[in-house]
C-alpha cells in the first residue's frame, strides 16, 4: 500500500511540481512584492556609488569578449566601476584581444592564469585583486541593461540591505533565431523565473544564482571561503554556503540581462550535463547539513525534497519509459491489438494531462515574467516541452555517479572546455 502511494506520488511528481511553482509564482506576484520590494529605484549620486568590480572569468572567449567589453565601457548608467576579465589559460586569439582592449580602457584590468583551472578558480583569483566592495559576476556572452548597476545598489543599499549577499537579475535569451533558442526563452521564464520567484515568495531566499549575472557583496563570499573550485555550477554551491552562514539573496526580476544561449543540441546537452550535476552535487552536500538542525532549516528541508523528487523521477521516468516501449514492441510482436491499443491509449491521455499542466505552468509564468512581454513565446512550448522533459530525466541520470564521486573526493575538476559561440548583439535579440 505504501509502495503503491509512494509510485503514484512519483508519477504525479511532474504536475505536483508544476502546481506548486505555479501558486508560488502567483504568491510572490500577489504578496510578497507588494510587502517586502521597494520598485522606485533611486538615482545613486555619481559621488556616492560604491565601488564595483565587474568581474569576468573567461576561457577561449574570442568570438565575444570584445563585443562585451565594448558594451560595458559605454552603455552603463554607472561610473564607480572597474572590470576584471580573469583569462583562465585560454589559447585562441582572446589574449591578443584582451590586451588590445587593456590599452584603450583605463578601467579594464586583465588577470592572466596560465593553466585552464575553470571558472570558480579564476574568479577566486579575482577577488584577490578586485578593488570593488560589490563583485558583478558577467560572463564573456552576457550583458547587462543600462541601468542595471544602479539598479543593484539600490537592492544592496535599501534599510534591508544590510545582510543581503546576492542579488540575482532576470535573464533573457538575445540569440532568438532558431528554434533551439526560442525554446530557452520559453524555459527561463516557466522554469527558472517561476521558480525563483516561488522560492523567494514562499521560502525567503533563493538556492541557485544565475552565475551569468550576479552582483554579490565581496565580504559574503570572503566569509564562506571564495567559490568552491571541485564543483560543476559555483553559483549553486555559494547560494547554500551563503545561507548556512546567514546571508540572504534576493531575485529581482527587474532587473534585465541578456546571454546567448546555445544554439544546438550538443551544446545544450553539454551545459545541461553541468546543471545537472551541479544540481545533485549541491542536493549530496548539503542532506546532512541540513538534517542536523531539520526546524532551523525547514524551508531547505523543501528544496532538498524537491530535488530528491527530480531525481528520483528521473530515473523512474527513464525506467518507465524502457518498460513502456518494450511492451508496446511486445504486444506488436504478439499481435495482441487489443492490448496495444489500451497502452497507447492510456499513455496518449496521461501524456495530454501532463501537457495541460506544462501549459497552465507556462501561461502563467510567462504572463509574470516582465508583465507578459514574452507571452507570443508561447507557441514555442511544444519543442521546450519535447526536449527538456528527455533532457532533464537524462542528464540527471547519466551525471549521478559522478556527482557522487566529486562530492566524496574521487573526482571534481572545475576546468572550462571551450564553447562555441554565435556572435549575436543585444539588439538584434530584443523582442
Amino acid at each position: 500500500m505504501t509502495l503503491s502511494i509512494f509510485v503514484q506520488i512519483l508519477t504525479l511528481y511532474p504536475i505536483i511540481g508544476a502546481i506548486c511553482w505555479t501558486i508560488g509564482g502567483i504568491f510572490y506576484r500577489s504578496i510578497y512584492v507588494g510587502k517586502f520590494l521597494d520598485k522606485d529605484f533611486k538615482t545613486i549620486p555619481k559621488n556616492e556609488e560604491p565601488m564595483i568590480t565587474i568581474m569576468i572569468p573567461c576561457h577561449n572567449e574570442e568570438v565575444m569578449i570584445e563585443e562585451t567589453l565594448d558594451y560595458l565601457m559605454h552603455d552603463l548608467n554607472y561610473h564607480n566601476y572597474e572590470v576584471l576579465v580573469c583569462d583562465d589559460g585560454s589559447t585562441d586569439t582572446t589574449p591578443e584581444i584582451l590586451a588590445r582592449l587593456r590599452l584603450k580602457y583605463d578601467n579594464l584590468r586583465v588577470l592572466r592564469v596560465n593553466k585552464n583551472n575553470g571558472k570558480a578558480h579564476a574568479f577566486n583569483i579575482g577577488l584577490s585583486f578586485a578593488r570593488g566592495e560589490y563583485i558583478l559576476s558577467n560572463d564573456a556572452d552576457t550583458v547587462p541593461e543600462p541601468n542595471a548597476l544602479q539598479k543593484y545598489m539600490n537592492y544592496f543599499l535599501s534599510p534591508g540591505g544590510q545582510n543581503t549577499a546576492a542579488v540575482t537579475a532576470n535573464m533573457d535569451v538575445q540569440n532568438r533565431s532558431l528554434l533551439v533558442e526560442k525554446s530557452q526563452t520559453v524555459e527561463f521564464s516557466s522554469i527558472v523565473g517561476i521558480i525563483k520567484r516561488s522560492q523567494m515568495g514562499v521560502l525567503g531566499n533563493m538556492y541557485a544564482y544565475s552565475g551569468a549575472n550576479t552582483m554579490y557583496r565581496k565580504d559574503a563570499i570572503l566569509d564562506c571561503g571564495g567559490f568552491r573550485q571541485d564543483r560543476a555550477t559555483e553559483d549553486i554551491s555559494i547560494a547554500w554556503d551563503q545561507q548556512f552562514n546567514g546571508w540572504q539573496a534576493v531575485f529581482a526580476p527587474d532587473i534585465m540581462f541578456y546571454m546567448n544561449v546555445p544554439n544546438t543540441f550538443n551544446m545544450l546537452y553539454n551545459q545541461r550535463k553541468r546543471w545537472a550535476k551541479g544540481g545533485t552535487e549541491a542536493w549530496l552536500t548539503n542532506f546532512k547539513r541540513v538534517a542536523k538542525h531539520p526546524i532551523k532549516n525547514a524551508p531547505k528541508i523543501v528544496m532538498l525534497l524537491d530535488q530528491t523528487g527530480s531525481i528520483l523521477w528521473s530515473f523512474y521516468y527513464l525506467i518507465f519509459t524502457t518498460w513502456l516501449i518494450l511492451k508496446v514492441i511486445y504486444f506488436v510482436f504478439t499481435n495482441d491489438t487489443e492490448q496495444l491499443t489500451h497502452t497507447l491509449d492510456m499513455t496518449f491521455l496521461f501524456s495530454a494531462f501532463i501537457s495541460m499542466v506544462g501549459v497552465w505552468q507556462l501561461v502563467a509564468s510567462l504572463a509574470l515574467d516582465n508583465h507578459g512581454a514574452k507571452m507570443k513565446y508561447l507557441l514555442f512550448a511544444p519543442g521546450y516541452m519535447v526536449w527538456y522533459w528527455q533532457m532533464n530525466a537524462i542528464t540527471i541520470a547519466t551525471t549521478f555517479i559522478p556527482a557522487i564521486k566529486t562530492v566524496f573526493g574521487f573526482a571534481g575538476k572545475g576546468t572550462w572546455v571551450s564553447p562555441t559561440r554565435t556572435k549575436m548583439t543585444k539588439k538584434e535579440g530584443e523582442s
